[in-house]
Formats: structure tokens, sequence, C-alpha cells
């Protein structure tokens, strides 16, 4: 893998650069919801934006629905599947990411065994129905990625007529706890041929606390497929990367990526938001801007073990692109209404 701006003069550009668009503009208040972490909101051919995320019980899947970003906040919230009593998918019901494909709701989610809680693999729901609030959530079972060990946070993107998917895995290769990892797909949930390693932590803002890039997300622009990802402990230290492919490039080749050598979105000792990270994409209501979602404490302390503290709030924020095309962005925001150019 090609590591971009290694001399510390910024991300290097992969393709051509793009003329730099101005500063966004949009108006959010943060945070949108309390207590959601992991937070994913996908915007649907209806025009309207649903919601889903980590539940800090780790018991349930929920849904919002609203149409604005900002209506999340206030969108009632529906329970669609709570965790087993027993067995697979009885723990640790962690990020899940609503998907239309193939003409169906599908729902990818992490969880653990009800006897073993950290036995973490990827599951999948379907929900033909053209309303993900009704209709009849089917479990089509685990997610086979090649071999058994430690795996969540699975993301589905489609490019150059191939859907793919992207998740975090431990590899017992590597002195770490999970790597990012992408396939082709051949059906919205099973992959098919070999999963290539695109990311392993090795900086050291990727491995305090623990060795970890866990949480992928795809943003195609400018002619490059981005892929963000977060690095470290859940605690301040949690914070974002950044992959970058060429649009023309083979994905599934891990030399067609360059890596940041830094991180691309982190603490904010100044506007008090701490570890900032587990992002997705969207855009505004008039589909000119691209909008930031992520989660993040409004406090740096934390009374044991991080996973046990619920206020890890779902934020949002528009973001930037640098002269070079790539996105900026930016800082997370202080708490209240705040612009793109307050990033």
């Amino acid at each position: 893998m090609a590591v971009a701006g290694a001399s510390g003069a910024g991300l290097t550009a992969v393709g051509a650069a793009s003329a730099r668009p101005p500063r966004p503009t949009a108006t959010y208040v943060n945070p949108l919801i309390q207590q959601r972490a992991d937070p994913h909101i996908t915007r649907h051919t209806d025009g309207r934006y649903y919601f889903t995320g980590t539940a800090p019980e780790y018991d349930r899947i929920v849904l919002r629905r609203a149409d604005t970003l900002q209506g999340l906040g206030t969108a009632s919230e529906s329970v669609i599947w709570r965790r087993h009593s027993s067995g697979e998918m009885g723990a640790h019901i962690w990020a899940p990411e609503l998907h239309h494909v193939d003409g169906a709701w599908h729902v990818y989610f992490a969880a653990g065994r009800a006897d073993d809680v950290w036995a973490i693999r990827i599951y999948v729901l379907r929900n033909a129905s053209s309303d993900p609030f009704t209709g009849q959530w089917t479990e089509l079972g685990r997610i086979d990625t090649g071999w058994d060990s430690f795996s969540l946070d699975a993301t589905t993107f489609e490019h150059s007529g191939t859907r793919y998917l992207c998740w975090a895995q431990s590899n017992p290769e590597h002195d770490n706890n999970s790597s990012i990892w992408l396939a082709a797909m051949d059906s919205p949930s099973s992959i098919t041929g070999t999963a290539v390693e695109l990311s392993v932590p090795e900086y050291d803002w990727e491995t305090i606390g623990y060795r970890v890039n866990e949480g992928p997300y795809a943003l195609q622009r400018n002619g490059r497929v981005f892929l963000t990802y977060s690095a470290s402990a859940t605690d301040a230290n949690y914070c974002v990367g950044l992959l970058t492919a060429a649009d023309e490039s083979d994905l599934l080749n891990p030399d067609s990526w360059s890596k940041s050598p830094r991180p691309v979105f982190a603490t904010s000792e100044q506007n008090r938001q701490y570890g900032p990270g587990h992002n997705c994409f969207t855009v505004s209501e008039d589909g000119t801007e691209d909008v930031l979602v992520y989660h993040a404490r409004q406090y740096r302390d934390i009374s044991g073990d991080p996973l046990n503290d619920p206020n890890r709030h779902t934020r949002i924020q528009t973001l930037g692109w640098h002269d070079d095309g790539t996105p900026d962005l930016g800082v997370p925001v202080p708490d209240g209404a705040t612009t793109g150019e307050d990033a």
C-alpha cells in the first residue's frame, strides 16, 4: 500500500484534482441524537432520511425517519429487531447500517453470542417491504468472510458495476485487534472471491489503547473512492483515518490504495468534542453539500470501560474539500447551532 503525504505536507491526491468548491454553509444543531453511537444515516429515493445506530444497552436495532436531517433528532424511534435470548446474535448488538440493495432493505450489524459475548461476527437482516418500518425483517444469518475470527462494522457500496462489502476483522497473522477488509459481493448477504486486507493499524494514532482499524465507510467523489475508518480505543483517542483509490483502479488490489499518515478527524479540546469516529456520509437537504455523520462525547474523562459509557452522541456537520480534491472533514464542531464555516 502506498502512503499518501508521507512528507507531512498533507494528503497526496490520486487522480486529477478538481477546483475547490466553496465552504459548506448548511446549519445543524448538535448533538443530533443523544446516546446513539456508530450512527448511520441514508437518504432514500423517497427523499427522506433514515437513521440507525448502536443503542448503549447493545440489545436491539432501532430506526428513525424524517424529512430533514435535523428532524431525525425528534423523530419517533422504532425497534425492528431484538437480540436473541441464547446462542448467536445474543449479545453486543453493534453498529447497524441500513442499505437498500437489490430492491429490498438490508441491515448489516455485528453481534456476539449470549454464551460468548466477544465472539462477534457480522450478520444481515432483510425486509422486502418498500417501507422498512413495516413488513417482516428476516434473519439472513452470518456473512462468511472466509475465516472465523472477531469481525464487525460491515458496510456496502457499489462502484463501477460491482457491489463490495467492507468491514473490520482481526487477522491472526498480525498483533492487532482489527484491520480493514474488502471483498466483492455476489448477493446482499455473501461475498465472492478472496477478501483483501486494505489497512492495518501501524501509526501511533492507530494503536492507542488497542491496535484498531474499524468502522469503514465509502465516499465516491472527484474521480476517487475514499474510505474513512476509525482507529484506537473508543475513548478520547478515537479518531478517523483515510484511504484513497483512483476510480479506475482495481479496488481489490491493496496497492491501489494510499493511506494518510495522520488522522483526518480527531478530538477537539477547544470545541470540547472527544473521540469522534465511526462516521458515515450523507447529503444535505438540497443535495448540494456532503454531510459528515459521526459520534463523539462531550468530555474526556471516562470512569471504567469506555464501552460502558453511554454518552457517545450522534452528530452531523457539512464537510469541505481540499484543493487536491480530497475531503476536508475539518474538526468536530461545538455543541449548538453550527455551519460548515465553523468546522
